[in-house]
């Protein structure tokens, strides 16, 4: 702290200590500014953001296909999969997709998204309900609560 002081003897007295005159905060009046060194300030500011960013998670939306003639066993594993990424704060999008004459079986497509849903429904919230997409599949998106 040395007090209010010309711009000149500030960058005299930062010179004579091998360092910079850096302005903090140039709104102010009498404008403020700090003897430091510079390129070691901006080191720590890069390496506080990046050890921020590293404790972010970024959302991911993972998917689930299924077709309407899945069995009851491969329909738990995936259950139990889908589990794991909401638990990991990801979403989940589930597909049941229909070839052939499984198109005319739409019911029951709807049902397996409706036992699913439920089944997951501690750890889930629906963020989109069950739906024809494109003609061919039926699908759900499923959020992480909280």
């Amino acid at each position: 702290m040395v007090g209010i002081i010309p711009t000149a003897e500030g960058l005299q007295l930062a010179s004579e200590a091998g360092l910079d005159l850096v302005e903090v905060s140039p709104n102010d009046r009498p404008p403020v500014c700090r003897i430091m060194d510079y390129g070691k300030f901006k080191y720590e500011q890069k390496k506080k953001k990046s050890e921020n960013s590293k404790k972010q998670h970024h959302t991911q939306v993972k998917e689930i296909r299924l077709r309407p003639k899945t069995g009851t066993h491969d329909i738990d594993f995936k259950v139990k999969r889908a589990r794991q990424f909401l638990e990991h704060k990801d979403k989940v999008k589930i597909n049941i997709i229909f070839r052939g004459r499984e198109n005319a079986h739409h019911d029951r497509g709807r049902e397996m998204l409706l036992q699913i849903i439920e089944t997951l429904e501690d750890v889930a919230k629906v963020e989109k309900p069950p739906g024809m997409e494109s003609g061919r599949s039926m699908s759900t998106v499923l959020a992480p609560k909280g």
